[in-house]
């Protein structure tokens, strides 16, 4: 148990405190003793705005149109390291008096480097989402240019069976005019040949007056 004389002591000494007097040095020194949430897993201090994180990750997402779930953690993170570099330079402000001098030496390195740490991040996050829409659009180009080919290839053998068809048909074709040609153009014993197209004008002849002869008559 304490003497009377050492309780006098103690508070004698506590007058000579050496702590900060200044308003910039008690807010460094209150921050000394709150995690600054700068480094770990992300989350918001009491004194963030909440609807200003919000605004910042809508506008991202809205910049960059995450279309995968890879995409999106990708946007995210990027949110979330701006929101860190922003912070550690908030925090890096709170170290500076009032005159302009760093009162917290220490406190505003440490808050530099993760001021760096998260422009990096934020980088590198962004570098990641450019790659992976660089790849997957080189294999989008890729696919495209197989189905191009394998469309051309279809193109061209439909293009060699029409032409195969159509030589197939002319041969036909030729082959029954020569055929026909061979009964109607025989010669018959004591009779003279008649070409074919002088022969095809007689028979069109005779056909169309056997229609007219076996049509019925028209009433008187």
């Amino acid at each position: 148990m304490s003497s009377q004389a050492q309780i006098a002591a103690n508070r004698k000494n506590s007058q000579h405190s050496t702590g900060p007097n200044t308003e910039s040095g008690k807010q460094a020194v209150c921050l000394n003793n709150l995690r600054h949430g700068l480094a770990g897993a992300f989350h918001l201090l009491p004194w963030e705005d909440a609807g200003a994180f919000t605004t910042l990750q809508l506008a991202l997402r809205s910049e960059h149109n995450p279309a995968t779930p890879t995409e999106h953690i990708l946007v995210d993170r990027m949110t979330q390291h701006e929101w860190l570099r922003q912070r550690a330079m908030h925090l890096q402000n709170l170290c500076f008096s009032s005159e302009g001098v760093i009162d917290e030496e220490k406190q505003f390195a440490l808050y530099l480097r993760y001021q760096t740490t998260h422009e990096r991040a934020f980088s590198k996050c962004l570098a990641d989402l450019l790659k992976l829409r660089a790849e997957k659009r080189k294999e989008e180009i890729g696919f495209e240019s197989q189905k191009a080919k394998a469309a051309a290839e279809t193109r061209k053998t439909e293009l060699h069976e029409a032409r195969t068809r159509l030589a197939h048909a002319k041969a036909a074709h030729l082959e029954l005019d020569t055929d026909i040609k061979g009964h109607i153009q025989a010669v018959l014993p004591g009779h003279t040949a008649i070409p074919f197209d002088q022969l095809k004008n007689v028979l069109s002849v005779a056909i169309a007056e056997v229609f007219r002869s076996h049509a019925p008559a028209k009433a008187a």
